[in-house]
């Protein structure tokens, strides 16, 4: 008691210097702590030691971590190996415009164009970092605060926090954010509670006390007379003495363990496919290269380069082409459009995505770890079933209650108040014994005071008042109509506040008279001044309506109400029959509060305030237990925080779609099993041994096994009594087992597990600021379902985006084999580095992100999600599209060589050579000695239109005269490209299956990269940008051959790919029956 309090600490004598303080705060008794500090609650700390601890401990301020400069976010953007690929072949292009004696300003469009792409990228890259987030700052807000602090024996009432040093005494009231991590020295009311759910992730509030704690390593939740910064205290007022500040309180670790994630933070699954995509690429980009330059090398002194020199840097510059047209230069661009477009498409399903990755990696999710308050449940403490007397006093009659949350919606079963006598009485203890309230703001229904109280309020609104009378439709008035009829009814004049003793707490009514009619009004609202009151009769004394732990009072009560209202005595085998009712509900579990009540208070019948001769009796605590005796027992509500309603039914979704739901709490662990089972993370009759865990237990365990229990099945898991690092230990053991953990969760304390989990997801509704800003994703509708949307989005998200990449990637190794080809043959040049930039970022960007609009397959939440280490790349796919780029590269090296040496139905009148005669262009000057003749008529072509009289300069047929042909070559490559997208609808589905109409955006793109391609062929600016010409009609037939065929190639492929899957699953089907 306060009492106690006082004579222990007036024991306490301030010691001259400060002693080393052996054992924690809150394993000492005040009196120990404050000789510890060598400090005094009415004198408190000295201006001159608080200025040596501020110089010891530095300000109670959480580190603020410093921004990224912006000169190393925008070199951030470059550190990517297909970029420095690009940023080299830039480089080495601009050198070698130099020595393009002819080109003039064209020779630079190329390294410029590179350049360009480089510089957008950055660009995008740098916007996205600066709007990241900074969970930081955030866990910053919540110590921004004052403090009521005693100094040099004056009392300082509004101290900032930030000026809090170790050993300074403060008072914290109801509603306050504790400022620091406190040690409770004294109370100066009856009980203390405070709120940490965010902290812990408890749904109820803490009581607390200032006796020490024995326990060995206690947990948060059992330091029960400590009081942690940026908690909020719920109900009384207290002295406390600071013992941390800064980053050593409990957030401050939270803080250090954020910052200690954020440096474990991974790239996403496909952006470590990705990079070892890139990886591979650039060494067979080098070596390619250098094959083809070491392959000519015979050809470097051929007359028509003019020398050595001049011949060596011409073939390097078909190297750079070559490493241009390996890399997919669009790839970056199209995937974070890809991933743009999911982030709206998400948004639509109330999920908000902050960094564009995440929504990839939903698509592999195999954990879903999730904290359990305000996640699993709704975080509002619910009445879900009360029991009252029946016939007999032996049997409670038990009825189920409707609702999940403050909103006065829902029912008792099969029940009014009407319906039975004693339900008045329940309600009259539920409406009076009661310091809560509900209130409606902004489409919502919000408590102020303990949530326990508040679901009685909800109760007695569900419940309604006597008389048939109809609901308020109001949703303001809904709240708050009975409650206000009771407290109308029977105005309270003295609350016996609650007591660790004796686990109640009651209150002290009298009886305002009934209006005239005996009717409530209709709308529910009853005041005191409406009432037109009897004179004082018998009826009009005190009442004490009780509630508490039943075990404590229905020790005290001696008769008890049955269900038509009469009161018969309560027996000692009655109560143990009471006793086992209520044990069976705390099994389930439900926190059950006896009610009751106490008609003789004795000489408080007439007390009306504190100038009663019997006030003092209310004014010692030590008094209350001998106040509530004698009472009559009418009710038992079971209170708990219920499963939202939609979480079952996502579970098992889940368990369909192959992922494991692991359940992590600060709750007891009999009830987060009960939760558990209830939502159908267990079934009933489950073997739980290797499944359910408290935190402490769990970690007490060798590393190996408690990798082996969290790996070696997938069964669904829970783990109880948690802290915020064993969250965070937890999700890091599953990456590093190869799991991709998604963590869901709505606290502080969920701030650093957040970020360590591949994917982490806040609430958006109840979610505290800090939890949204460590998060990826954010629910805006803090619904578990969301959750399983938005796995089944990110599944179809990366289905489309494998077929966009292995469309870039076909396309990329068409252009390489084209190049190669042409460098093998020995033949002009036919496809410059712009050219096949223009196609790399142009033309296909448009079908590329139009893949990404693919409708997703029937099944894709019935499969399991796929491995981390999947390939993107596989070799049954690599041989698909090496055999189509081979392809590419025949029909765009076939067609530059049929225009030189068959194309005789043209409108040009080109003359015609022989193929050997255009592999050995670059020897031309020697045709004759070669036996090689040589002499075109130019004659024909000239006049066309379409050509030049090269009679002076026949050589100059094969570089300045090649421009027909290379626009040919383009015109290929381009259409090919476009039949490739329609090819990369499916997989391995054929187009007969899925036909072209089935996406149309992909119709819409393939009709915008056509059009793009008549702009540069049409436009003569474009035109001369690119070295090519308009087509005729003949030059669109023959493109046409020459592109059509990828179609039936490609159609065959899939084919033998089909057949393959059906031996696969054959194979796997055989497997699993031989298992059986």
């Amino acid at each position: 008691s306060p009492a106690r309090q006082s004579s222990e600490l007036r024991a306490a004598t301030p010691s001259t210097q400060t002693p080393t303080r052996s054992m924690p705060s809150w394993s000492s008794n005040p009196a120990e702590v404050l000789n510890s500090y060598d400090v005094t609650i009415a004198q408190g700390l000295t201006s001159a030691r608080v200025a040596k601890l501020r110089a010891d401990y530095g300000p109670n301020e959480l580190d603020k971590e410093e921004g990224t400069p912006l000169w190393k976010l925008v070199l951030q953007q470059f550190d990517d190996l297909l970029v420095k690929i690009l940023l080299a072949a830039a480089t080495l292009s601009f050198v070698l415009a130099f020595f393009e004696e002819e080109e003039g300003f064209q020779a630079f469009v190329e390294p410029f164009v590179i350049l360009l792409i480089l510089v957008l990228n950055a660009i995008v890259g740098v916007w996205q970092e600066h709007n990241a987030e900074n969970a930081l700052e955030a866990l910053k807000e919540l110590q921004n605060c004052t403090a009521q602090t005693t100094r040099d024996g004056v009392l300082i009432p509004e101290l900032p926090a930030a000026d809090l040093v170790p050993g300074d005494i403060v008072t914290i009231n109801v509603g306050d954010k504790v400022p620091a991590d406190v040690r409770i020295i004294k109370l100066k009311t009856t009980s203390v509670r405070t709120d940490e759910g965010s902290l812990t992730g408890e749904s109820s509030t803490v009581l607390k006390q200032t006796d020490p704690i024995d326990t060995v390593d206690p947990v948060i939740q059992d330091k029960k007379n400590m009081m942690f910064s940026g908690t909020t205290v719920s109900n009384g007022n207290c002295i406390c003495i600071v013992v941390a500040t800064g980053m050593r309180t409990e957030i401050g670790k939270i803080q250090a363990n954020v910052q200690k994630a954020a440096e474990d933070e991974e790239k996403t699954p496909l952006g470590q496919k990705i990079d070892a995509f890139g990886e591979l690429l650039a060494k067979v980009i080098f070596w390619i290269c250098v094959a083809v330059w070491v392959m000519n090398f015979r050809q470097f002194s051929d007359p028509v380069h003019g020398g050595f020199w001049k011949g060596l840097i011409y073939y390097l510059k078909i190297a750079v082409a070559l490493g241009v047209a390996a890399i997919p230069e669009g790839l970056p661009a199209v995937i974070t459009l890809c991933l743009a477009l999911g982030t709206r498409k998400m948004v639509k399903r109330n999920a908000i995505v902050r960094k564009l990755p995440s929504v990839e990696t939903l698509g592999c999710t195999t954990v879903i770890c999730s904290d359990k308050t305000g996640t699993l449940t709704t975080n509002q403490m619910t009445v879900v079933s009360i029991a009252f007397p029946g016939a007999k006093p032996s049997k409670l009659v038990e009825k189920k209650v409707t609702g999940s949350s403050y909103q006065p919606e829902g029912e008792v079963e099969d029940t009014t108040i009407d319906s039975y006598p004693v339900l008045e009485d329940l309600a009259k203890v539920c409406a009076l014994c009661n310091q809560a309230s509900i209130y409606y703001e902004n489409g919502k229904y919000l408590r102020v005071g303990e949530p326990t109280e508040a679901a009685l309020k909800v109760l007695v609104e569900k419940l309604g008042v006597p008389g048939n009378t109809p609901k308020p439709t109001d949703p303001a008035t809904k709240c708050t109509a009975a409650n206000t009829y009771w407290s109308g009814l029977y105005p309270a004049n003295a609350t016996l506040e609650f007591s660790r003793g004796r686990k109640s707490m009651s209150t002290l009514c009298g009886y305002a008279g009934e209006e005239d009619d005996d009717e409530p009004p209709r709308s529910g609202r009853v005041t005191r001044s409406a009432k037109k009151k009897k004179a004082p009769a018998a009826d009009n004394r005190n009442m004490l309506y009780v509630k508490g732990a039943p075990e404590m009072v229905l020790e005290r009560c001696t008769s008890i109400r049955l269900q038509d209202g009469s009161t018969v005595n309560f027996s000692a085998a009655d109560r143990k029959a009471v006793l086992a009712t209520v044990a069976e509900m705390a099994s389930r579990p439900l926190r059950c509060l006896a009610m009751a009540i106490a008609e003789d208070v004795g000489d408080l019948a007439d007390y009306d305030g504190e100038h009663h001769p019997s006030h003092p009796k209310l004014t010692d605590p030590d008094n209350f237990m001998a106040l509530e005796q004698e009472l009559v027992f009418v009710g038992i509500c079971g209170i708990k925080d219920p499963a939202r309603p939609e979480v079952a039914p996502a579970i098992k979704e889940c368990a369909t779609a192959g992922i494991r739901v692991v359940m992590i709490t600060g709750d007891t662990q009999p009830t987060a099993e009960a939760i558990a089972t209830e939502i159908g993370i267990f079934s009933p009759g489950d073997d739980l041994s290797n499944r359910s865990f408290t935190g402490k237990a769990f970690f007490a365990l060798p590393s190996e096994e408690r990798v082996r229990l969290l790996t070696s099945h997938h069964s669904s898991m829970v783990f109880s009594r948690t802290e915020p690092t064993d969250k965070q230990e937890l999700v890091r053991i599953l990456r590093a087992a190869g799991e991709v953990p998604a963590m869901t969760g709505d606290g502080v304390n969920d701030a650093p597990a957040l970020k360590q989990a591949a994917i982490g997801i806040a609430m958006g509704i109840a979610g505290t600021e800090v939890a949204k800003e460590a998060s990826d994703m954010i629910l805006a509708d803090d619904n578990f379902a969301t959750i399983v949307h938005a796995v089944e989005e990110g599944r179809s998200i990366y289905s489309n985006m494998k077929a966009f990449i292995r469309y870039l990637i076909s396309s990329n190794i068409g252009e390489v084999a084209s190049i190669f080809l042409t460098a093998l043959l020995g033949l002009p040049e036919g496809l410059i580095p712009v050219q096949l930039l223009w196609v790399n970022l142009v033309t296909d960007g448009p079908p590329a992100t139009a893949l990404g609009f693919n409708p997703p397959d029937a099944d894709i939440m019935q499969r399991p999600p796929r491995r981390a280490d999947d390939q993107l790349i596989t070799p049954w796919v690599l041989t698909r599209y090496m055999v189509v780029g081979l392809y590419v590269g025949f029909a765009t090296v076939g067609i530059f060589a049929y225009w030189y040496v068959y194309y005789d139905w043209s409108e040009y009148g080109q003359p015609l050579i022989t193929f050997s005669q255009l592999a050995n262009w670059g020897k031309c000057a020697k045709f004759e000695e070669m036996e090689m003749p040589y002499s075109p008529d130019f004659t024909k072509f000239a006049a066309s239109g379409f050509g030049a009289d090269y009679s002076a300069a026949p050589c100059e047929y094969f570089t300045k005269g090649k421009t027909t042909a290379s626009t040919l070559s383009l015109s290929v490559l381009v259409v090919i490209e476009m039949l490739n997208a329609l090819n990369a609808l499916s997989e391995d589905g054929s187009l007969l299956q899925m036909p072209p109409w089935a996406n149309p955006y992909l119709l819409l793109a393939m009709v915008v990269s056509i059009g793009l391609h008549m702009v540069i062929l049409y436009v003569p600016v474009f035109a001369a940008v690119f070295s090519i010409v308009p087509l005729t009609y003949n030059d669109w037939v023959l493109v046409m051959i020459f592109s059509s065929p990828v179609i039936l190639i490609d159609e065959v492929l899939k084919c033998f790919g089909r057949a393959y899957q059906r031996a696969e699953l054959a194979k796997r089907l055989e497997a699993e029956k031989k298992a059986k």
